[in-house]
């Protein structure tokens, strides 16, 4: 029942009262979920187990942090940041694209942080901005964050060239999509218009492609070296007790030094 209500959610309410109230209606329903089975690393918060999260194929048991409503990939990230980058310590200049609710106020909490938030339509971003035309200079930032964003834009391209272009050399980037392991060429077919059948080729009704396992090389071209990390230094258990999907990477992107 949870998570039928959650993808009628999902379905009906415009993005923008979601992020809004979202947080709201979940910290109630948290009474559910008290137990110390699941740990949510953003907030530290423990649960028997996480809400559930997603759209019809794509709805997902044991997802949802009830608190700060963190997901699979936000905790996973998390623990990126922490074990693996000097991201809670550097100075940093950052900009953070289709900000997550579950990460704004802690980024704006970080001393070592210049944070700005940009996005064309959310109410919690601080700047509205199209990610097809960024309105920052060259080179202005250390870091860049924008997760699951490129799967609707048709010039995706476009997007990651624009995060490029305003990172410095040497800056990095995290830009998260729904991959499909298993898959090895990104599905797109622009002729493909109408939600129900987008929902039916890409999994969701405002996806424009299903990306498969050459996600890295789309990056490639826009400049980034891609490192895919793979948490395997994590445990069965580990990825059991936060959230994780086992086998999903996170693709950690480079600006070179000396390149423009």
């Amino acid at each position: 029942m949870m998570k039928f209500l959650i993808n009628l959610a999902l379905r009906l309410i415009p993005r923008k009262y979601i992020q809004l109230f979202a947080h709201f209606v979940a910290k109630i329903l948290s009474v559910f979920y008290l137990g110390d089975k699941v740990e949510c690393l953003v907030c530290n918060h423990t649960y028997r187990k996480f809400m559930p999260f997603g759209r019809l194929q794509a709805a997902r048991d044991n997802a949802l942090c009830p608190n700060c409503l963190s997901l699979e990939r936000h905790r996973m990230m998390w623990y990126f940041l922490k074990n693996k980058t000097g991201f809670f310590n550097d100075t940093l200049g950052m900009l953070h694209i289709a900000p997550e609710y579950c990460f704004i106020k802690r980024f704006k909490s970080l001393e070592n942080l210049n944070y700005i938030s940009g996005d064309l339509e959310s109410p919690l971003a601080m700047v509205k901005m199209n990610v097809l035309d960024i309105p920052f200079h060259d080179k202005m930032f250390d870091v860049v964050f924008c997760n699951h964003v490129l799967e609707h834009l048709e010039d995706d391209l476009k997007a990651m060239s624009e995060i490029y272009r305003v990172l410095k050399p040497g800056g990095w980037a995290i830009l998260q999509v729904p991959v499909r392991l298993g898959m090895e060429k990104t599905y797109e077919d622009f002729s493909i218009t109408s939600p129900k059948e987008r929902e039916i080729h890409f999994g969701q009704d405002d996806h424009v492609r299903q990306y498969g396992e050459d996600y890295p090389e789309r990056l490639q071209k826009a400049g980034f070296v891609v490192k895919p990390y793979d948490f395997a230094d994590l445990t069965e258990e580990e990825c059991r007790r936060y959230g994780f999907f086992k086998g999903e990477l996170l693709y950690y992107c480079e600006k070179p030094i000396g390149l423009q």
